[in-house]
């Protein structure tokens, strides 16, 4: 044991001084959503499932966000391990055009859907309250890409800090007006769901302002921004983004949309299995997130070594980083195995819906490492390029085996919900070890290549 960390402690070190404000920044995300639970978990379960209702569909959206502004991220890694400055600003003019085009589509479609949420066949109060929530959630969405686009750009050259400190202050925000506008303080009406909806759309509009402005403003980025501009907009560039954006956010939208389809799925079930599902999900979509941190920073030092054709630090920082992540899902792992049943019981004292929620965190516990290492392997495979391959990995192994197995344990041998987790479970594990297949033979092919 000794020996492997003096062998990859260098990459250790390195990639822990990106990752971390990547962690945290990702888990800004996240912690959304799970404030929002907590905020409006003890006023009930209907408005608890109605802001898992909400915040599941959304989760589908927001991924195909954070997976369009990955294109960018690569990209510009590349473009700085070559030395060549002068790309990197166009990549940033066209990575904004294509993330506001899809923030202000997609925006439109929540909108729309938003009126068609009775076709879920989900509890109707649960429903009605969901609605609104759900359309603050997307007008929320046009900001977001904002702040994503101008996060990418500013942590494909390692500069990682300062999204960090902005999700923090964000998150604090969203906390304050949301328990201030759910419970009615300080003279404001009391507004239920809607508060966290509201809270929501202006913590994150203030991010996306801030974010450009740090970008735009800041002395770092200076001969970076030289080409930044709209002047020279080449449908080349466009398209050398989309191909790998759009890939990056398929592979998302595989993996959530199965997580949200197994939530329409619970919510035949009831609002208690609805708000319990919802509980475990957030928990182990904030663990996943801080996985997801450390997969950005791999695909950044990838990208970075791609660029400077340095294949042997390429496949070392790429295991140093599958070992940081084994060890970060580890400790959650054990944190959900010996707190199935104190973690539930920060949202929600109703009982039904703990028990129910203890028993999914034990699952939530076993799934932990394959989710971390699938992540992981496709943060360095994007660094590389290689997304269509793990794209179809995804599609196979969340919707091809996930949600089939899932309806089958779950709703026709009436497993129930913790018959769709286990699915979910065997999803992970697939794409796992896939990832993980084609991630060695892909690195192994390139270090040998540069040995001839």
């Amino acid at each position: 044991m000794k020996q492997l960390y003096l062998k990859y402690s260098p990459y250790y070190r390195d990639n822990f001084s990106l990752a971390y404000p990547v962690v945290i920044s990702q888990l800004g995300h996240t912690l959304v959503a799970l404030s929002d639970s907590l905020i409006i978990g003890h006023t009930g379960k209907v408005p608890l499932a109605a802001v898992s209702l909400g915040n599941s569909l959304f989760s589908i959206f927001m991924v195909t966000g954070i997976g369009m502004s990955y294109g960018l991220t690569p990209l510009i890694a590349q473009e700085n391990g070559r030395g060549n400055k002068s790309s990197i600003g166009h990549l940033l003019s066209h990575s904004l055009i294509i993330n506001m085009t899809v923030g202000i589509l997609l925006s439109m479609v929540i909108y729309w859907g938003s009126g068609h949420m009775n076709l879920l066949d989900q509890e109707p109060d649960v429903v009605e309250q969901a609605r609104p929530f759900l359309r603050y959630l997307g007008f929320s969405f046009i900001p977001l890409m904002l702040f994503l686009t101008f996060k990418q750009f500013a942590e494909g050259l390692g500069f990682t800090r300062q999204a960090m400190n902005i999700s923090i202050i964000g998150n604090i925000i969203n906390i304050v007006i949301g328990i201030s506008l759910v419970y009615g303080l300080f003279g404001l009406p009391r507004m239920g769901v809607v508060g966290v909806g509201i809270a929501t759309f202006t913590d994150r509009l203030l991010m996306g302002i801030t974010m450009m402005i740090y970008v735009l403003r800041s002395p770092r980025f200076k001969d970076y921004l030289r080409s930044f501009g709209f002047g020279n907009i080449q449908f080349a560039n466009i398209k050398k983004i989309l191909g790998i954006g759009t890939p990056v956010a398929l592979q998302y939208i595989f993996e959530v949309s199965a997580f949200s389809g197994a939530a329409i799925m619970v919510g035949w079930m009831g609002a208690a299995e609805l708000a319990a599902h919802q509980i475990a999900l957030s928990l182990a979509a904030m663990t996943y997130m801080m996985a997801s941190g450390i997969s950005a920073a791999a695909g950044i030092k990838s990208g970075n070594n791609f660029g400077k054709k340095d294949f042997r630090g390429l496949r070392m920082s790429a295991i140093a980083s599958y070992h940081m992540v084994l060890v970060l899902m580890g400790v959650t792992a054990l944190l959900f195995m010996f707190g199935n049943h104190l973690l539930p019981m920060l949202y929600i004292q109703d009982q039904q819906v703990v028990s129910i929620a203890a028993r999914l965190l034990i699952i939530a516990a076993f799934f932990q490492l394959f989710d971390g290492t699938q992540v992981v392997g496709l943060g360095v495979l994007r660094g590389l390029g290689d997304v269509k391959v793990p794209t179809i990995i995804t599609l196979l192994a969340y919707w091809v085996m996930g949600i089939p197995l899932g309806y089958f344990l779950g709703i026709t041998m009436g497993y129930g919900v913790e018959g769709i987790w286990w699915a979910l479970l065997l999803g992970l594990l697939t794409a796992s070890v896939l990832l993980f297949i084609r991630f060695h033979t892909r690195t192994k092919k390139l270090e040998l290549e540069a040995d001839i």
